[in-house]
């Protein structure tokens, strides 16, 4: 039951936090809202609140057109501008606007926006211009280079996206007033000795269930490419011209990650790549408290406090992945993804007997023959997907993290042989979208009671915007009903 004048103190207070948490109806207009909706906000006299918007509607509101709260916090039009912003970051991070004029207006064009509006939202919505934003980016990634391996400097400069090591020391001699040797000398004194990897640590907000994220990717994993243990995740990489192989590990309030040298020149997206892949960008907390609310996934939160959403490291291999899982067990889908990742996968030779090739790439599955692709084992029908998918991926098309939540699963769903249950998986999964939810798996319905898929959708209702995360403990620790 949602106490009125908490919940009213917390819509004046424009708060995004609660975003998502609850949701007002306001009986002079008969619409409901978001509680970060920018209108001037009624008189506490006149405001009804409710915990879904299946109880905002049942109660006759209509949903407002401006914050649209039928969509999940972060998707509707009102958020664009902070999409705007997180996909400038996302690319900043990856490395991926180096000339940064000619990246600017592009990403400006992708968002139908002129060049002055992209800087001024961005100077809006995290106080810095893109170019400041950038830099900081840079420096902070070329620190922690310093302090936790041994790599020479010049390296480190380029890894970090500096053109030359003259302008590295430049703009760190301005920014920490001193050069970047002393740094190094005062952080490490001397105990670190260069070898062929190197170890960075990066950090998460606890509670982290480190073992449930490993023993899922390791029921999951593409045989040959990766390798997953009781304590850590082996992988062989391949970014752009770049190849190698990581090994992350955990560590206190953290992951450590081991990486060839190789990779050096590609680390931005490399450890982008990790965070997606770990989920270590999520709030376990603010999640927590909301599916807390329901008594069915309670004991699911104790078990498991911090239960993670399994990423993707690469889009196409996760898709890849989920096609192949269509209606067979994960036993099953596993074989089939290992004599893939050996038909078209790049051999590729490690310290690690089990990591033997590079994943596959859409270009070469889009190149190949449905007849090869079936020789594996796989139907025509499942051979065609993979196909298709490997087109889409070639052209861009799924490509894109910024894109509406609506427009990825209409897009995933065009292609042929992908149903509503695969493209929220990889919408889950590789898109990152922490409010997909899958209502036709088998196991999520049987787990809830026996359920239809319309069923589980209106169940799901009271654990948005987080249903991604319901899923992962649904799929743990939920028994079905007898």
């Amino acid at each position: 039951m949602i106490d009125a004048q908490i919940a009213y103190r917390a819509l004046t207070s424009r708060d995004s936090r609660f975003d998502g948490l609850f949701y007002v109806g306001v009986l002079s207009t008969g619409i409901y809202c978001r509680p970060v909706c920018p209108v001037k906000a009624p008189l506490a006299k006149n405001c009804r609140f409710f915990e879904s918007v299946e109880a905002a509607e049942k109660a006759h509101f209509r949903p407002c057109l401006r914050c649209r709260p039928e969509l999940a916090p972060g998707c509707a039009p009102l958020d664009s501008s902070r999409r705007v912003a997180d996909e400038l970051v996302r690319r900043i991070a990856e490395g991926a606007l180096e000339e940064e004029e000619s990246s600017l207006e592009r990403l400006a064009a992708h968002f139908s926006l002129s060049l002055r509006q992209l800087r001024r939202i961005v100077q809006k919505e995290l106080g810095v211009s893109p170019r400041e934003l950038r830099q900081t980016r840079r420096l902070l990634l070329a620190k922690q280079l310093l302090t936790e391996t041994a790599l020479p400097i010049t390296e480190i400069a380029l890894a970090s996206g500096f053109a030359s090591l003259r302008r590295f020391n430049d703009v760190f001699n301005k920014r920490y007033r001193m050069p970047p040797g002393r740094l190094r000398k005062q952080a490490q004194n001397g105990t670190l000795a260069l070898s062929e990897t190197s170890v960075l640590q990066l950090h998460y907000r606890p509670p982290f269930d480190w073992p449930s994220l490993l023993a899922f990717l390791r029921a999951r994993a593409l045989k040959g490419v990766e390798w997953v243990t009781e304590s850590s995740y082996v992988r062989t990489v391949r970014l752009g011209d770049c190849q190698g192989w990581i090994r992350v590990s955990a560590a206190e309030n953290a992951l450590s990650v081991e990486f060839t040298h190789s990779l050096t020149p590609v680390l931005p997206a490399l450890l982008r790549r990790l965070r997606n892949l770990f989920d270590l960008d999520a709030h376990p907390m603010q999640i927590a408290e909301q599916l807390g609310q329901d008594a069915l996934l309670r004991d699911s939160l104790q078990r498991n406090p911090g239960l993670r959403v399994p990423g993707a490291f690469d889009l196409f291999e996760m898709s890849v992945r989920a096609v192949l899982g269509q209606q067979i067990t994960v036993k099953a889908a596993t074989t089939l993804g290992g004599r893939f990742a050996e038909a078209f996968g790049e051999a590729y030779v490690t310290p690690f007997p089990e990591l033997t090739h590079l994943a596959p790439t859409a270009a070469t599955v889009a190149q190949a023959s449905s007849g090869r692709i079936v020789s594996l084992g796989i139907i025509g029908t499942r051979a065609r997907t993979l196909q298709s998918l490997a087109q889409a991926c070639l052209q861009g098309k799924l490509a894109d993290f910024a894109m509406q939540p609506e427009e990825a699963l209409a897009m995933l769903t065009s292609l042929p042989g992908i149903g509503d249950w695969t493209a929220h998986y990889i919408a889950m999964r590789a898109l990152r979208w922490p409010d997909a939810f899958p209502a036709g798996d088998v196991v999520v319905r049987k787990n809830l009671g026996g359920v239809t898929a319309k069923e589980a959708e209106y169940r799901s209702a009271a654990w948005r915007p987080w249903r991604s995360y319901a899923v992962m403990h649904i799929w743990k620790n939920l028994t079905p009903v007898k």
